[in-house]
């Protein structure tokens, strides 16, 4: 004891309590131990696995399209690709430049160049960003430097890859569309999957980061059985990212399936010169493109397969087999007047002038307006009063015949062979002293109009297919604001007015009447094929409906139509290529073989031609117009040519339609032969 003070020491309760507090933690920490490693263990011991292991998706190659003859429309062909792995090239800058430098001299890309962020492959940066890029989002994963590099720059770069560290060239597939323009309105085109759809292709096993998917035409149609089905691989990758090796065992994609198509390719090409010559003509002799777009189909009317499909202006689909450039598809966006990647054949809405006198012709001896001997005269213009309503007082409206002197009496097969205005105008609409009351009427015009396939889609499988216009008083009504006249049944008579009809629509009717009445489905796949080139599915021909059965036809209730109706209609489309006075005489008649046709010259007034101030009162542009079966006696192809602003129907299209009936039968002659 110093200076009397007493020593204290630790109070025993805060050593107790130390330990106390010391012991609670060392059990929680156990506890949460016990409860990670033996509790959760499995749980997290599986999820440093998945951490681990990546699923790596291995793709399928895409199918074959092949034409009717087997001739390879689509295939895949390897194009070689550049790639740049960041983590993998050299410590040395030095080195690194060496390196890009020499990548930018053998491929063709900038070493430098500022460009935009845009997907893997489009061009407009340089080396560098690229790397750069490729460094900064996925370090050890190859990253695509150059696109599409030619075979020999493949090889040289490969014979190089020792002393190019983190370079690698890989092939990839792409499509190649060996008939380019000429197919590729039906063929179409594939890109990128869009980001909306991202989620929905990555449960159906697609990498959206490298997958296509068709966009328009047969790819777009048939994409799920083009496709296949992705494989998948388990791959090890370490901390950083990196791929270390393979683990388990590798699900093999499932190749995607080909499709032969009932387009002849030869045919193809045939009518697309046909159509090509006649609008280059039309063009120069105008001194002006007087005529942007042009249409030829040819079907068989027996089974609904489609022989060859052209749409003119059209595109290049090679152009979009790496990418989409957005030059180029600006470039074919801004021209409005062609609209080139749109199939006119099934898209493009027109008047269908004089080809829906068929219509008019079916109706009216069917329903007994008129008898087949009885004839009308045509004294080349006749007065309406064009009422709005019962009461209406009207006003007096001319309608005019094409022929200015008119045709005098014309019976019913003489009125479609010289395509006569008036004869039509009086059966569908009535006149005083001729055909009594109403004639036909508005409202069974559209009946008959939907029984031979106008005014809905006909299930063409293809993409983007219009249904046309059979307009009534109700659509009026509801869409103009406006009673329905006197002189729009008069126009839609013959075509005309507020009617529109796609090229396929019009042709579907005089294919239809060709073959007596049964409506045919449409289609251009004729057989679904394995890797082998075995036939897994044909597709059959399929009849949607029958003019002359009593089964119900879409849109027209009870509707039979009498065989000799469609009979004495034939009658008067063989006289149009025929007879002398025939509107298609001089034009389409063929040498050797007989054939049945209908001309139209279609009236209209689109934005465009108010644009150019085409639309004069009285002096209308017209569509030409034609279509033909033939041979007439068992139609095995009908033909339709359709020229935006091309004139009088026969003169311009009728040549067109005879040169693609006769590439037919002189293909079918060659094959015969070959055969023999």
């Amino acid at each position: 004891m110093m200076n009397g003070v007493k020593g204290k020491g630790i109070a025993p309760w805060r050593v107790y309590l130390a330990y106390a507090v010391m012991a609670m933690l060392a059990l929680v920490y156990i506890g949460r131990l016990f409860q990670l490693q033996i509790l959760q263990g499995e749980v997290y011991r599986q999820a440093a696995y998945n951490n681990r292991i990546e699923i790596a998706n291995v793709p399928a190659p895409r199918g074959i399209i092949y034409d009717r003859n087997g001739f390879q429309l689509v295939r895949n062909i390897p194009a070689f690709n550049v790639y740049v792995t960041a983590a993998e090239l050299p410590d040395s800058e030095a080195e690194v430049e060496a390196i890009l430098q020499r990548l930018a001299e053998l491929t063709g890309v900038p070493l430098d160049k500022e460009g935009p962020p845009a997907a893997k492959c489009v061009p407009g940066r340089g080396i560098r960003q690229l790397v750069a890029e490729g460094s900064s989002l996925a370090p050890y994963e190859p990253w695509p430097v150059a696109c599409d590099v030619d075979e020999t720059t493949a090889r040289i770069l490969r014979e190089w890859q020792t002393d190019m560290p983190g370079v690698s060239v890989e092939p990839v597939p792409v499509r190649d569309y060996t008939t380019g323009a000429l197919t590729a309105a039906v063929i179409g085109y594939m890109g990128p999957i869009p980001a909306a759809l991202e989620d929905e292709y990555r449960e159906l096993g697609f990498d959206p980061s490298r997958d296509k998917i068709g966009y328009s035409g047969i790819e777009f149609s048939y994409q799920q059985v083009l496709a296949g089905q992705n494989g998948r691989k388990r791959v090890e990758v370490d901390v950083a990212g990196k791929r270390v090796r393979e683990v388990g065992d590798v699900v093999q994609p499932t190749p995607g399936q080909s499709v032969r198509l009932t387009i002849d390719s030869r045919l193809q090409a045939a009518a697309e010169t046909a159509l090509r010559n006649r609008m280059e003509f039309i063009n120069r002799y105008a001194g002006e493109e007087r005529t942007p777009i042009g249409v030829v189909i040819a079907i068989n009317p027996q089974t609904g397969e489609i022989l060859a499909m052209v749409s003119l202006p059209t595109y290049e689909n090679n152009r979009f087999a790496r990418f989409i450039p957005a030059d180029y598809y600006r470039q074919l966006e801004r021209n409005r007047r062609g609209r080139p990647l749109i199939n006119h054949a099934i898209s493009g809405e027109f008047p269908p002038g004089s080809t829906f006198k068929l219509v008019t012709a079916i109706g009216i001896l069917n329903e007994g307006v008129v008898t087949p001997q009885q004839t009308i005269f045509d004294p080349g213009k006749i007065t309406i009063t064009n009422k709005y309503f019962p009461n209406d007082p009207g006003k007096a409206k001319d309608f005019v015949c094409w022929k200015k002197d008119g045709h005098g009496n014309v019976n019913f097969v003489q009125a479609i062979a010289f395509s006569c205005n008036v004869y039509f105008y009086k059966v569908g609409g009535g006149y005083p002293g001729d055909i009594p009351g109403d004639g036909l009427g508005i409202q069974r015009i559209g009946m008959y109009a939907r029984a031979l396939g106008y005014g809905a889609p006909l299930g063409i499988d293809l993409p983007g297919e219009e249904d046309g216009l059979i307009p009534d008083p109700d659509w009026k009504r509801i869409n103009l604001g406006e009673s329905w006249s006197t002189g729009d049944t008069y126009n839609a008579t013959t075509g005309q007015g507020f009617v529109l009809a796609t090229p396929l629509q019009v042709l579907n009717s005089v294919a239809t009447i060709g073959n007596g009445g049964r409506v045919m489905w449409p289609h251009l796949v004729s057989e679904i094929l394995d890797g082998e080139g075995n036939v897994v599915e044909r597709i059959q021909p399929r009849v949607q409906w029958d003019l002359t059965d009593g089964v119900l036809t879409p849109g027209t209730p009870d509707l039979i139509v009498d065989p000799q109706a469609i009979a004495l209609t034939r009658q008067g489309m063989l006289m149009v290529t025929s007879d002398p006075e025939g509107t298609a005489y001089k034009y389409a008649r063929l040498e050797t073989i007989s054939s049945a046709g209908k001309t139209g010259t279609g009236e209209f007034c689109d934005d465009v031609a108010q644009e150019q101030n085409l639309c004069q009162p009285g002096n209308w542009p017209t569509h030409a117009w034609y279509a033909a079966f033939a041979p007439f006696e068992n139609p095995e192809i009908a033909v339709v040519a359709f020229i935006y602003n091309g004139g009088e129907g026969a003169v311009t299209s009728g040549p067109v339609v005879k040169q693609v009936l006769e590439a037919y039968f002189t293909l079918k002659a060659i094959d015969a032969a070959n055969q023999g």
